[in-house]
């Protein structure tokens, strides 16, 4: 397609005097690929359109929480319905409660929730309830995990299997990281050995179940489980942070997938329709160490917001709907399958590492398999950044990095597919002479 850029450039523009970098989320200011990022104006289905009136086919689907597609009616009409009732009482709600309700039905090992705006802030409960809950302090992060920019979870490693988490971020204090403690993702034997060694320190192992801000990475066989019974051996919880995966690869989550389970899941995106909103959830005597039932202290104005809450019980309503994950898995099998040929037929085929988890995928510009976070880093930038100009221009809207995931949605058509596949085989052709 030809795309028109000029209104997009003048709001960016515009933006950048206002808005720090032009953005409110740094990966939107397209660092990682160049160029100045389309300004969107609306979406519809498993499209969004920009204010040059360029419309593309979108797998970043907000980063996830639109599993259903953009508007879709059911939710838009919840969410209108809800917004004349009032926008936010900072009282107890119905909606609350009904959400709590499905969340808890769906989902293995949670019986009480605790709503929150935010996936950071789930994160940051999480940590303090599990740290409150077992008398410990430190925590256990996976290298290439996100949890948000809370300060004891915005660490990087330093060297070795194991090591303490040192600040990733200036304003960060050393001190607010040194009970963190970092192994690689997928890798049991440093998980094992860490928590033989100070298996009486660790409150909790913090991990995605299937990591999706390293781009996709699943886990490796049986890793999730052995990971619960060496939490089990050492006495600490086992935290999934479900943010992303929470009812994306299944109703049940992650959890259901790998036959799992956590002792507190954090929740986020899905769960809100598209709307501000994060949570954890667990057992109840876990979840009420939590103020007012216990002397865990942690509070929000619009924690639990009846607008939110309604969208999200829209969308799970929906999800329930008989062969829906079926279908969703199915059309992302296919644009995996496409893109494959596409890489082919550019003569990438041993050269690109795709990896997928139900309706999430990413596409490694690299030959070796992406396991961990190390290789996920080390694929080609310079020939992604190629590939998504060139997808863009194709019509097809993709994260601007290749560290983050692509998103399917039960919007997205045969036809979306095979657009979708037709950019790719120029797009790839554009990244190959690059690598």
């Amino acid at each position: 397609m030809s795309r028109r850029t000029s209104k997009s450039q003048a709001q960016f523009d515009r933006g950048c005097k206002v808005l720090v970098g032009g953005v409110n989320s740094p990966v939107r200011a397209y660092l990682a690929v160049g160029g100045t990022p389309p300004v969107i104006a609306r979406a519809k289905g498993a499209t969004i359109t920009d204010v040059d009136d360029n419309t593309y086919i979108d797998y970043v689907c907000s980063y996830g929480p639109a599993i259903l597609g953009h508007a879709p009616d059911a939710v838009v009409t919840a969410i209108n319905k809800a917004a004349r009732r009032g926008t936010s009482y900072g009282a107890p709600t119905s909606g609350e409660t009904q959400l709590a309700e499905a969340i808890a039905a769906a989902i293995g090992g949670i019986e009480k929730v605790r709503f929150v705006n935010s996936g950071t802030e789930a994160a940051m409960t999480a940590v303090r309830l599990a740290r409150a809950a077992t008398g410990r302090d430190k925590i256990v992060k996976c290298v290439g995990c996100y949890h948000g920019h809370t300060d004891a979870l915005l660490v990087s490693a330093g060297s070795g299997a194991a090591t303490l988490g040192t600040p990733s971020s200036p304003g960060v204090p050393a001190g607010a990281t040194a009970d963190t403690l970092i192994v690689p993702y997928n890798d049991i034997e440093a998980m094992r050995a860490l928590l033989t060694e100070r298996s009486d320190e660790i409150a909790a192992v913090l991990v995605e179940p299937v990591a999706a801000n390293m781009g996709v990475v699943p886990p490796a066989e049986g890793y999730l489980s052995k990971l619960r019974k060496l939490c089990d051996a050492a006495g600490a919880l086992l935290v999934f942070d479900e943010v992303i995966t929470g009812f994306r690869l299944a109703y049940g989550g992650a959890q259901a997938v790998y036959d799992v389970r956590a002792d507190l899941t954090i929740l986020g995106k899905i769960i809100g329709g598209g709307l501000p909103i994060g949570a954890v959830g667990g057992p109840a005597e876990l979840m009420d160490h939590l103020s007012p039932a216990g002397p865990v202290y942690q509070a929000g104005t619009l924690s639990g917001n009846p607008v939110a809450t309604a969208a999200g019980l829209a969308t799970l309503q929906a999800l329930r709907e008989d062969g829906f994950y079926d279908t969703l898995h199915e059309r992302s099998a296919e644009l995996e399958s496409g893109l494959l040929r596409a890489a082919t037929a550019a003569g990438l085929g041993d050269r690109v590492c795709i990896n997928r988890a139900g309706s999430m995928m990413s596409c490694f510009l690299t030959p070796e398999p992406v396991t961990d976070y190390s290789r996920a880093a080390a694929a080609n930038k310079e020939a992604y950044g190629a590939w998504f100009h060139m997808m863009l221009s194709g019509g097809v809207y993709l994260a601007p990095s290749g560290m983050e995931a692509m998103f399917v949605s039960a919007a997205h058509t045969a036809q979306d597919i095979a657009q979708t596949v037709s950019a790719a085989e120029s797009a790839f052709e554009a990244a190959a002479n690059l690598m």
